[in-house]
């Protein structure tokens, strides 16, 4: 499908594999933001061979937000294929699986990063799970990037908004990287050049529910500290697998 050009300052990039339970209800917070240009706004789904109708629900939208489905891959494959098509001044990259009940997110991320001049915005992060653990596990979270911001600033993929002339100078993210592309691509941004948009995303539990909770925590505080260590971000540590294909390993 030809890639169609709108007078919008953004772009948005929506990784996706089998993201049928999830990425309608992303777009129809899409459609509720009062960001002025929503409908014209060129919204990428980089589909990695999804089963489930994804690709069909995704393009149910069209009559109310502008978009195109493109190949992707492992999310860093299809958040760059998406950069590559894009061409507006900023790039939005978000998770398949968050929701935006503030509809004045977006607009208030993007007149923040073009007033501060910043190459990179993130905001906090909210659990639609019920469970407490997940609820404290991303207040930490939370807390952890707000530190971190002032010295070492990282950000998760599922809200990522840069300034796409930065975005470009950095190489995008690392396709070779199996594990943490987001935060080693955010880890490069100079602290003066980063932000964090007051406010939050949704997002669901089924991280740690398909990792594990306590493995999760491990995983963060190990990432940390290889923050340099590039050959840390080419190995999967096993992310991807169920905890039932873990345990027959």
């Amino acid at each position: 499908m030809d890639v169609v050009c709108s007078p919008s300052e953004l772009t948005i990039v929506i990784p996706a594999k089998n993201e049928a339970a999830y990425l309608p209800r992303l777009l129809d917070c899409l459609s509720r933001q009062d960001l002025p240009e929503m409908r014209s706004v060129p919204i990428f789904v980089a589909d990695a061979g999804s089963t489930d109708g994804t690709v069909e629900l995704a393009m149910s939208f069209a009559n109310r937000l502008n978009v195109t489905v493109i190949a992707g891959g492992l999310p860093s494959v299809g958040r760059n294929a998406g950069a590559r098509v894009a061409s507006t001044p900023y790039l939005l990259f978000l998770d398949a699986d968050i929701e935006l009940d503030d509809t004045t997110l977006i607009r208030r991320a993007v007149r923040l990063l073009r007033r501060r001049r910043l190459h990179c915005l993130t905001t906090s992060i909210r659990c639609m799970s019920r469970n407490p653990f997940d609820h404290a596990l991303y207040l930490a979270n939370n807390l952890m990037q707000r530190i971190g911001s002032f010295t070492k600033p990282f950000g998760t993929g599922m809200f990522l908004l840069f300034d796409a002339s930065a975005f470009n100078r950095l190489g995008g993210f690392d396709e070779s990287a199996l594990f943490a592309e987001d935060y080693h691509l955010t880890r490069q941004i100079s602290p003066r050049r980063f932000g964090i948009l007051r406010g939050h995303i949704l997002t669901s539990n089924r991280r740690f529910l398909r990792t594990g909770r306590l493995r999760m925590v491990f995983l963060f505080f190990r990432t940390m500290l290889n923050t340099w260590n590039d050959s840390y971000f080419a190995n999967d540590h096993r992310y991807w697998e169920t905890p039932s294909e873990a345990e027959q390993q």
